[in-house]
């Protein structure tokens, strides 16, 4: 078993920031990519960002240049950072990881999410 902890979400006004945190635990061989989802109430989940074990990003077009996510392979941890936060950010945010549970297997696991507040 896998598990992902997400933290640092809260209640911020617009133009705040906030950093998000989410380590991963368990029977892990290694860790091939993690990122992290968004999702609104009535809304689809959708791509926030993604970074590679080999260091490479992508961004939902919504974010780019304004969020920056990071990882500490050693520690299995992924980091987002999100800054001048508007109110459509708002959602729960939920951390998501490609572990590689075997030489020959990967399993692709999520995290309970973090609520995410951007309002005056």
């Amino acid at each position: 078993q896998v598990q992902l902890v997400e933290s640092g979400g809260g209640l911020v006004q617009p133009g705040g920031s906030l950093r998000l945190s989410c380590a991963a635990s368990g029977s892990i061989f290694s860790i091939k990519a993690m990122g992290w989802y968004r999702q609104a109430p009535g809304k689809q989940r959708e791509l926030v960002a993604v970074v590679t074990s080999g260091g490479s990003t992508n961004y939902a077009a919504s974010v780019k240049g304004r969020f920056t996510i990071s990882r500490d392979n050693a520690k299995n941890t992924v980091y987002l950072q999100m800054n001048s936060l508007k109110p459509e950010d708002t959602a729960v945010y939920y951390c998501n990881a490609d572990v590689v549970i075997t030489l020959r297997a990967n399993v692709l696991y999520w995290g309970q999410g973090t609520q995410v507040t951007v309002s005056s």
